[in-house]
């Protein structure tokens, strides 16, 4: 296999507000991009690889990556998450619109608008109560899924540009959905002034992104990778979304993705107390300083070589291990370890899109996951550790059959 650094640019300023003062917190090396796929015809193609560095701006309390790979390469036609495949995630999202709905009074008079809407996997449930709806996605695949569902959707990247187009044509929101993607756009500040534009006066963005707080607690290292280009406080939100008249009026935090935040944003400056105890939070445990993240590089080492050992000790006594979800988190996870197909035999995962296809990097095999039942490995390390009680359950026969789990974020462990 041979590898050429994927063509990007690297930041000298904070992303949010320009700041120059950054921090370097984390040195993650070179890695593969995550969710490049390959093909039986692809593996002997030379494949992307970037430098991964963290850094924190002290001006804005923003977490953020230095390097930008070119979106067209990242989330192009071949971008291979759907989000319909996780019954964790449809029923979170679909608990989400519930609320939405009862609590606006939408009709079909309503229009809800979601930016990056995959596969329909959101916008269905509005499109079933009579609600109309529109999705903006910039992958072919999943967009078009969507449209095969019936659901109006256009095959764009989400700018502050294109958002004026869809103002001009009277696509204005009721409601505007944007669920873990700001951390995904380069021009952060384009993309919320695009919001803006096409948010109705009176109307609501409800956003969700994985909370910095977690991440740096809980040492989720691995979603960390070059998609995630931000990695947000509510410190930091607020000043962002403030610059560009929109206010932070309302906070959730949902355990899904191993930890997040759900956001209310309308026009209107109007917090209620769960914005304003999170912000006094942040201040009190050190978060809005560069201080708070010190610790984070070398905790990340101690669970690296931690899971190494893990490994390593496995083998030693001549037992197997599978993977189980060809996760863009396990991308970090593995290329960080030296995870290889000395270490996993193959990587189950639910996707049938992803099955047949090969993990960039290591070229380790992706397989349906009856391969797991059927071949009987002594472990099976779970990558998307944050469905890690899902996939447990969708393995009970593995499990129940004398088969263990390797669940490796926070810390190494067996189950």
């Amino acid at each position: 296999m041979t590898f050429q650094i994927a063509p990007h640019s690297v930041i000298d300023g904070c992303r949010s507000c320009g700041g120059r003062n950054l921090v370097e917190v984390l040195d993650l090396g070179t890695t593969p991009l995550a969710d490049r796929l390959l093909s039986e015809d692809t593996l002997d193609e030379p494949e992307y690889t970037c430098p991964l560095s963290v850094a924190f701006c002290p001006d804005c309390t923003l977490m953020q990556i230095r390097e930008t790979v070119d979106p067209v390469i990242l989330f192009g036609n071949d971008y291979p998450y759907y989000s319909s495949v996780s019954p964790a995630l449809l029923k979170h999202f679909s608990a989400s619109t519930d609320e939405v709905m009862s609590r606006r009074q939408l009709d079909g008079d309503s229009l809800v608008i979601e930016i990056a809407s995959n596969d329909g996997y959101l916008l269905k449930n509005y499109l079933a109560q009579g609600v109309p709806v529109l999705g903006v996605d910039p992958a072919d695949g999943p967009a078009t899924k969507a449209i095969e569902r019936g659901i109006d959707t256009r095959i764009e990247f989400f700018t502050e540009e294109y958002a004026e187009t869809l103002a001009r044509n009277g696509c204005m929101a009721d409601v505007l959905h944007a669920n873990n993607v700001l951390a995904h756009v380069a021009d952060t500040n384009g993309f919320v002034s695009g919001i803006a534009a096409i948010l109705k006066d009176d109307g609501e963005a409800v956003i969700e992104c994985p909370y910095l707080k977690p991440l740096i607690d809980e040492c989720e290292f691995d979603t960390i990778y070059h998609q995630h280009l931000c990695y947000f406080s509510v410190t930091s939100l607020d000043a962002l979304f403030r610059r560009h008249g929109l206010y932070l009026n309302r906070v959730v935090f949902t355990p899904i993705h191993g930890g997040s935040l759900r956001l209310f944003v309308e026009k209107q400056d109007r917090p209620d107390s769960s914005v304003r105890d999170v912000l006094a939070a942040e201040k009190e445990s050190g978060m809005t300083s560069a201080t708070y993240y010190k610790a984070f590089a070398d905790r990340v080492r101690e669970l690296g070589a931690s899971l190494r050992q893990l490994l390593d000790g496995i083998h030693g006594r001549g037992e197997t291990v599978a993977g189980y979800g060809a996760a863009a988190k396990g991308c970090t996870l593995m290329s960080f370890v030296g995870i290889d197909d000395n270490d996993l035999g193959y990587i189950a995962d639910m996707s049938a899109f992803k099955q047949g296809k090969y993990m960039t990097g290591n070229h380790l095999p992706i397989v349906a996951p009856e391969r797991i039942f059927d071949d009987m490995p002594d472990y099976v390390m779970i990558l998307p550790w944050n469905f890690a009680e899902e996939i447990i359950e969708q393995q009970s026969d593995y499990r129940q059959s004398g088969g263990r789990f390797i669940i490796p974020v926070p810390e190494p462990r067996v189950v």
